[in-house]
């Protein structure tokens, strides 16, 4: 496989707005994490934009920005991992098994750096937004 092209075998160049955003493998993600939040707009395909556009999505307060943008960064983690495991090691993931990813890791995340987070996984799974008491 020529080495511009994107891991996923789509056929397109890979280039930083393509992986991450609308690549038709990876880009599926970003659908699911939607709604997984239960947040229904539609994203830019240029990275700087989409982080604005998905912070943006918490509303005013600055709690609640901080946890999509935790979440935006976990997907962006999530996918920058599955494309070096899918180039250096041969091996692949679905789709369904990043986004479980991006919430386990979040939730990891957030139990370690908040003592007062009290909900388990399988609220933090359900109903996300509402662990966190965003409306």
């Amino acid at each position: 496989m020529d080495a511009r092209f994107c891991v996923t075998g789509c056929g397109h160049v890979e280039d930083v707005n393509h992986m991450f955003l609308s690549c038709p493998n990876f880009g599926v993600l970003w659908l699911m994490v939607r709604a997984w939040l239960d947040v229904e707009r539609v994203d830019s395909n240029v990275i700087s934009d989409h982080f604005v556009h998905f912070i943006e999505y918490a509303g005013g307060l600055k709690a609640h920005r901080s946890l999509f943008h935790l979440i935006w960064l976990q997907c962006v983690w999530v996918l920058w991992n599955e494309r070096n495991d899918r180039l250096f090691r041969n091996r692949q993931s679905s789709i369904p098994l990043l986004l479980d990813k991006v919430k386990s890791h979040t939730l990891w995340w957030l139990k370690a750096n908040n003592v007062v987070f009290n909900f388990c996984t399988q609220n933090w799974w359900s109903s996300p937004l509402l662990c966190m008491d965003i409306d």
